[in-house]
């Protein structure tokens, strides 16, 4: 059974960092702000846990795959950051779709960069001193 995805509108707690250091094993400084404010808010979670097949070759080959971001075994549900330029956005954006094709039993919050931006500031995050998206 897929519980509902996590509501990001939690109440408002301050971020416990508001100049995160960067880069301790996350592809993008976004990701480590956003363990954070998990961490914060108590919210089990791994990071990249398991890649999925979206295209396989004729031996059985995986020839495309996506990773999702976040796995929050509680609430049952993957988290995908999409804090880059609209032309990425899209492929990402398809990527998501062909997961939902392919593994319909799989959940999957995607947050958009205004989204994003909008959950840190309302932590007092300020994203003009920091790298975060």
């Amino acid at each position: 059974m897929i519980e509902a995805p996590l509501p990001l509108t939690l109440e408002r707690r301050r971020h416990p960092c508001l100049a995160p250091t960067m880069m301790s094993g996350f592809a993008h400084p976004s990701e480590e702000i956003f363990a954070g404010l998990l961490d914060l808010y108590g919210i089990e979670w791994s990071y990249e846990p398991i890649e999925f097949t979206l295209e396989w070759g004729p031996k059985g080959t995986t020839l495309a795959g996506f990773r999702p971001d976040f796995w929050l075994p509680q609430q049952n549900c993957f988290v995908e950051l999409t804090t880059a330029e609209q032309r990425l956005v899209t492929r990402k954006n398809a990527k998501v779709r062909r997961l939902k094709e392919l593994y319909p039993e799989i959940a999957i919050e995607v947050v958009y960069q205004r989204d994003f931006y909008a959950l840190i500031a309302r932590h007092g995050i300020d994203v003009s001193t920091s790298s975060a998206a």
